[in-house]
């Protein structure tokens, strides 16, 4: 079921999260790379980029991956901590939020940032004043224990971070570097001790942070949920209506106009499922819950109008579900890759009146050496009711643990259509012969163009919460359809 293509009305403009990277990207930029565990961010992370953003023109946010030498940086998923940090930091004038380390499990050094980032301005690395201690006689910890760090101690540029009464010795400063004086004191680690004793921590923590942990018991449970009960009752909401959808458009008299999305608690959505995937591609990074209200046909994502018009909207008792995306690299004749995220699915599909021929690998695994069909797709457990069930695929409920692999019209090998596939589990599909049978790839129904390969996993950054009415019955969905089709809701 590919994504529609229909207009929206949007009752205020949408300004795209990085906003910020897209603009003015030269070489008089001064961008300063803030990194850290931010496990969780803290207000005196926000007083930091604030601060930083007053002296630099961009100020980039980096959450490391897995560090070897803080192991408590794998404490929660790293799903939880990008959000955490675009809650954090995602409104903020010229702060960008960078989940790259955490997509790719990774920490990335110093000196490799410096280079990622040098093409586009001049590049500051904001430390502590403990890391440049010592440094006059070459024992400071960047020059110690950093990859490179004699190098770029002298050749790269520092932003010294000093808090009031802590005194510092200016020959220990590296050559090219400036101070910049904190007012506000502050640690990850005195946040999570507080979390774990069941401590207050609204002064510490902003409060969409604090809504988030509280919702999934971050740092106080030893496995965060995916899922939590909650209320949208009295709360403000973002609208989004598809103008195509006279029925969508009719409802915008009772649910009303709703806010701006700065002000919004969550995005109601009026439409159907192609209706609620455009919402989720072009604002997940908000962070905000999504209310879909289905005035399309099946609306796996929706929720049915009469359990919502039956009583006060926006409703008083939800189930939130925390849904992952996935993660795509597609990779073109001349090798080179781009990447997106789907939050149904993604495939390859003949280009031409020839089927394709694919390999498909499954963790580096070659399952499928060749498959002879129309094309092979993955779909999230969200994504299974839509394409992935018009191939023959048995559809999951959304919050299950897994996704799929499937074939659209499999010729070879014989009987083959599907595969359930855990969270852990990387596939690459690659055309055997794309000059004489070339494909084409899709993210949930938006073309991507010939490709020779897609590479596709659960994403470990990107999610979206839905948000459900509580009496609203997925299994139930789910049955009718595999039960009774003539019946489907």
């Amino acid at each position: 079921m590919p994504c529609s293509r229909k207009r929206f009305a949007d009752v205020s403009a949408f300004i795209p999260f990085a906003a910020a990277a897209q603009s003015g990207q030269d070489r008089d930029m001064r961008i300063a790379i803030f990194g850290g565990s931010f496990n969780p961010p803290g207000m005196h992370h926000r007083a930091i980029a604030e601060l930083l953003a007053r002296e630099f023109d961009e100020v980039r946010v980096i959450p490391c991956g897995p560090r070897p030498d803080k192991a408590v940086t794998g404490s929660i998923p790293a799903i939880y901590r990008a959000a955490l940090c675009d809650l954090a930091f995602g409104e903020m004038p010229k702060v960008v939020v960078d989940l790259f380390d955490l997509e790719q499990a990774t920490f990335t050094r110093n000196h490799q940032l410096q280079t990622r980032f040098e093409s586009q301005g001049e590049v500051w690395h904001v430390v502590g004043a403990d890391l440049i201690a010592g440094g006059s006689s070459g024992a400071s910890l960047i020059q110690r224990t950093w990859e490179r760090g004699a190098e770029l101690w002298q050749s790269a540029h520092f932003a010294v971070l000093t808090r009031p009464g802590h005194e510092i010795d200016h020959q220990d400063l590296p050559p090219k570097s400036k101070l910049f004086s904190l007012q506000e004191s502050g640690s990850s680690s005195a946040i999570r001790d507080s979390l774990s004793r069941g401590d207050e921590v609204t002064s510490l923590v902003t409060p969409r942070v604090l809504d988030y942990i509280e919702r999934y018991g971050l740092y106080r449970a030893p496995i965060p949920g995916t899922w939590a009960e909650s209320s949208l009752l009295g709360a403000p909401f973002h609208l989004q209506a598809d103008a195509a959808n006279p029925k969508a458009l009719s409802w915008i008299q009772t649910t009303g106009l709703g806010v701006s999305e700065a002000e919004a608690h969550f995005i109601t959505v009026l439409g159907g499922d192609g209706a609620m995937l455009r919402c989720i591609r072009e604002h997940w990074r908000k962070r905000l819950p999504f209310f879909g209200i289905n005035a399309g046909h099946l609306g796996f994502l929706m929720n049915a109008p009469e359990q919502v018009f039956d009583s006060p909207f926006p409703p008083a008792a939800v189930i939130l579900r925390q849904l992952p995306m996935l993660y795509l690299e597609f990779e073109n004749a001349a090798g080179e890759v781009q990447t997106a995220y789907g939050f149904n699915d993604a495939w390859l599909e003949r280009s031409t009146s020839q089927s394709a021929w694919l390999e498909v690998s499954v963790n580096g695994v070659k399952r499928l050496p060749k498959l002879v069909s129309d094309g092979a797709l993955v779909a999230t457990a969200a994504g299974s009711t839509a394409y992935a069930r018009s191939m023959g695929a048995s559809p999951l409920l959304a919050d299950t643990p897994a996704w799929l692999l499937v074939g659209s019209n499999v010729m070879e090998p014989a009987h083959w259509r599907s595969a359930l596939l855990s969270t852990d589990t990387t596939v690459e599909i690659r055309s055997l012969s794309p000059e004489h049978r070339p494909v084409e790839a899709f993210v949930d129904g938006l073309s991507m163009g010939e490709v020779v390969a897609l590479r596709a996993r659960i994403s470990r950054a990107a999610a979206a919460e839905l948000a459900f009415c509580a009496s609203h019955d997925m299994a139930d969905k789910i049955a009718a359809i595999q039960f009774h089709p003539a019946h489907a809701i």
